[in-house]
């Protein structure tokens, strides 16, 4: 079969699966090049898989309790095989317990929260990495930059849907100084990311090492932190107990919802140890259930221009 050829799967869950939920975590901004999502409520994704980039696009038939796949390019047959993981069946949320009457309620209106891994931790690292310590504007449009400038179309119909897959890490390796500023990404962003793309193939290695070890491993490398580890974590490694401490809003929004008054990392930390091995689906759940503290005042701006000199910083 050529690249212009799908290969198809159709996949029944057997549970209850909320396809555009689980996806839409993915997306990086409304403006993501690697993510569509189409009039006909498709969802394509442009992958770059270990055998190759994919075009993957997933339609949900919940009347048929089934879920559509097609495929595109060299890594098609493996983008089609990560559909079940993607969408939360290698995920075990029966030990979960609500323990609070606004978890509880948002647990019955939205339903169990599963957590998809895709397998691919490059994918998921590079846009954090991207969006540590800077607006979502910022981190997103350098996002955008990246892709455009450094990856490459998506396979099969990828081009009719604009959709780009990211840039392999050997292509990361070896981006000039001056491109990164350009995309606005500071020096020690740029260096982060270009120490992660040298040690690529150990960091995807983690997949399938017991949490607390990926998080090590992830976190051994400089200018990773907690946060970073943790969004790595959650989409790449489906680690339902990967909390992102260090964020702006998560405890704040935690516990404004849960107790009236919004906390700092600390508090957020010892507030969920009853929940450890899920705590993060405590965060999902507040984030699903729409539930934040009131936002008062400006959004904050982006920066103009990027430092002439960079300060020594806490990973993130």
């Amino acid at each position: 079969m050529t690249s212009q050829e799908p290969r198809e799967r159709i996949w029944r869950p057997g549970f209850d699966c909320p396809v555009s939920r689980m996806l839409l975590h993915r997306r990086r901004g409304a403006g993501d090049p690697t993510y569509r999502l189409d009039a006909a409520g498709r969802h394509w994704r442009g992958v770059r898989t270990p055998d190759g980039p994919a075009t993957l696009v997933l339609r949900a038939r919940p009347t048929d309790a089934e879920v559509h796949a097609q495929a595109w390019g060299p890594g098609a047959e493996w983008a089609l095989a990560s559909v079940p993981d993607l969408l939360g069946a290698a995920d075990d949320p029966s030990g979960f317990e609500p323990r609070h009457p606004v978890l509880a309620e948002a647990l019955r209106r939205y339903g169990e929260v599963r957590v998809g891994r895709s397998g691919l931790v490059m994918e998921s690292l590079v846009p954090a990495i991207l969006e540590q310590k800077v607006t979502g504007q910022e981190a997103f449009a350098g996002f955008r930059m990246l892709v455009h400038r450094f990856g490459e179309r998506a396979p099969g119909p990828g081009r009719e849907q604009r959709l780009w897959v990211q840039p392999t890490p050997e292509q990361l390796r070896v981006i000039p100084s001056w491109e990164w500023l350009r995309m606005h990404v500071d020096p020690a962003r740029s260096r982060t990311l270009v120490q992660a793309a040298r040690v690529a193939d150990a960091l995807e290695r983690t997949v399938g090492l017991p949490h607390e070890e990926a998080d090590r491993r992830l976190r051994s490398l400089p200018g990773i932190g907690v946060w970073t580890s943790a969004e790595a974590r959650q989409r790449a490694h489906g680690d339902p107990d990967a909390v992102s401490f260090g964020d702006y809003h998560v405890a704040k929004d935690i516990g404004w919802a849960l107790t009236g008054t919004p906390f700092d990392d600390q508090e957020l930390e010892e507030f969920l140890e009853p929940w450890r091995p899920h705590r993060g689906r405590v965060q999902a759940l507040v984030a699903i259930a729409g539930l934040h503290r009131p936002r008062h005042g400006a959004r904050m701006a982006p920066r103009t221009h990027l430092p002439a000199s960079v300060t020594r910083r806490v990973p993130r």
